[in-house]
């Protein structure tokens, strides 16, 4: 329920960091080694080959989504507006780059990421086993740049973007230390008798693939991607990034307004004590929640009923009541005891030129903190007259 593609890839990245050999690239403290290794040398392991090989596959299936998008929100002649056009909107950086480059530089730059995510990885491939070093640093370069832009033009994706060049290290030669003013690391087994691949690698290349196969066997043969929510360990076999992969139609977001036993109302979601149905953000509209983090999951859970929805709703009601003090035992705040809220979520279409529609609501859920039996057949918290202060007219 709560994995997001940040902690699929996390997932990856650690298990194959586990056979990479620590002390077999280059170091700060090897300046005393005179044997260094040239600097065009391409380290092979089962966990660098991998590695790269996931890298190129994440970003040949996020490109190739974009590519056969039925919409075609990624092409030069996307209707009625481009992707980055919606995307690249939300923060002021985005708002910067919009006033530079117009709709119109936006649609031409359109197209450019697609191709960059397919085929930058297969030439960073090629560079790697030709030993090209000006085409991979400059591929790497490329990828930094493009993965800085994502971070500081889209909500919420500074980490993954991080984690994102992070990954892309793996594609630097052997010696790059050399390369940088560092000295290339030589493997103290390299004094030892020499092994074979396969004596050395043989281990962690067998249990790489078997979770190699284990992830073809989970995307084409398993069943429906549901069966994560039962089995944990699907959540590791499962990790792409086809997502964005068309123009972003509209941009939502959740309020609660909730009613105090002094009688006063505020918003439990946005932690205020003011409710606003306007679109949040700090000078640009913002698609994210009031809660960053994995809170933004929490409206996919709303379809909870029963023991797991009472559990799910309550528990706003819990953590308003503890943070303001409730239950602190002096009684000097009991005024901010929550007794019910609603839950709505917001939308409002992308126009263009930085635009957006009249904002549209849908209540989610209605809940009352003084009942334990909110899912109980036949109620209809919705329905309450005294609830009515929740559900202002837009």
């Amino acid at each position: 329920w709560l994995n997001f593609i940040l902690d699929r890839y996390f997932h990856y990245l650690l298990f194959y960091s586990m056979f990479l050999p620590l002390d077999g690239m280059w170091a700060i403290d090897s300046k005393v080694n005179s044997k260094n290794k040239s600097s065009t040398d391409t380290f092979v392991t089962p966990a660098t080959i991998a590695l790269k090989l996931l890298i190129a596959w994440l970003y040949w299936d996020a490109g190739y989504g974009k590519y056969s998008d039925p919409l075609g929100g990624w092409t030069l002649n996307a209707q009625p507006l481009s992707a980055l056009d919606t995307y690249v909107r939300h923060t002021v950086v985005a708002r910067y780059m919009y006033g530079i480059l117009g709709p119109t530089g936006l649609r031409y730059m359109t197209p450019t990421v697609v191709y960059a995510e397919m085929f930058c990885a297969p030439v960073a491939l090629a560079g790697s086993y030709f030993r090209k070093n000006t085409i991979v640093y400059g591929v790497i370069l490329l990828m930094w740049f493009m993965h800085v832009g994502i971070a500081v033009t889209m909500r919420n994706t500074v980490l993954l973007s991080l984690v994102a060049n992070c990954a892309w290290c793996i594609y630097l030669p052997e010696g790059v230390g050399k390369n940088i003013g560092f000295s290339s690391k030589k493997s103290d087994v390299d004094d030892r008798k020499k092994s074979s691949f396969l004596q050395k690698h043989g281990m962690s290349a067998l249990i790489i693939a078997a979770f190699v196969s284990g992830s073809i066997w989970f995307e084409t043969m398993s069943d429906d991607c549901n069966q994560s929510q039962k089995h944990i360990w699907t959540t590791l076999l499962h990790c792409r990034w086809n997502v964005f992969v068309g123009a972003e139609d509209y941009v939502t977001w959740e309020i609660a307004p909730g009613r105090l036993s002094d009688g006063s109302v505020v918003d439990i979601w946005g932690k205020t004590d003011v409710v606003s149905w306007d679109m949040p953000g700090a000078g640009a509209p913002c698609t994210s929640t009031s809660r960053p983090g994995r809170w933004r999951s929490f409206p996919y859970l709303a379809e909870l009923s029963g023991e797991d929805g009472e559990v799910l709703w309550g528990y706003l009601c819990r953590q308003w009541d503890d943070e303001n003090g409730v239950n602190d035992g002096s009684g000097l705040n009991k005024g901010r005891q929550l007794l019910r809220y609603n839950f709505f979520m917001l939308q409002a279409d992308v126009l263009p030129n930085m635009g957006f529609s009249a904002t549209r609501k849908r209540l989610i859920h209605s809940h009352d903190c003084t009942s334990s039996n909110n899912f109980a057949v036949g109620d209809e918290t919705e329905s309450h007259d005294e609830s009515s202060f929740l559900s202002e007219e837009l």
